[in-house]
């Protein structure tokens, strides 16, 4: 269904080496079901993806209120080690949460609502990698192709794409 997300707008975060598929894929399936989607970086300004991708960051991070997004997608790849070092992001990040709206990340991203701090108490998924690093932070890590737990959406990997997006789109028709 194309109209399924109308009036609904995504926010899609963007730093350097961001995993292309895991930014691209769900930033156009949101597009199609008719949200509007903001691509947000910690500048405005062109990131380049792992695969040599580019994307241009719509506006930066601090220009961007908690209030305005209906939901926050966290792409994976490296760039989450980036983006959990950026206080503004991580702020915006948290306001999200506190507003109880859908937080979506997958892979390596899970890094960011780490450094958020929202993931204490909640079922999640990722890489296996940051497995330890989620249980560490006090989730509860579940090898699942997504999990969902009230607001937080997870996946493991570009894989789980379709399922991540599915997710996403239930959570906010």
């Amino acid at each position: 269904m194309a109209n399924e997300l109308n009036n609904r707008t995504i926010g899609v975060l963007v730093e350097n080496l961001f995993e292309d598929l895991e930014l691209w894929y769900p930033l156009i399936r949101m597009r199609e079901a008719g949200a509007q989607t903001r691509l947000i970086g910690t500048a405005k300004t062109t990131y380049r993806g792992k695969h040599g991708l580019t994307a241009e960051a719509e506006e930066a991070v601090g220009s961007v209120r908690a209030d305005e997004l209906d939901a926050l997608i966290i792409p994976g790849g490296y760039a989450p080690d980036r983006m959990r070092r950026d206080q503004p992001l991580l702020e915006l990040v948290q306001g999200v949460a506190a507003l109880e709206r859908p937080i979506a990340f997958i892979c390596h991203a899970g890094w960011v609502p780490i450094s958020a701090e929202i993931v204490r108490g909640r079922r999640v998924t990722s890489a296996p990698s940051i497995k330890d690093d989620l249980r560490n932070a006090g989730a509860e890590w579940e090898d699942e192709a997504v999990v969902v737990d009230g607001p937080l959406i997870s996946s493991r990997h570009p894989g789980d794409l379709p399922m991540f997006c599915q997710a996403l789109i239930a959570q906010l028709s």
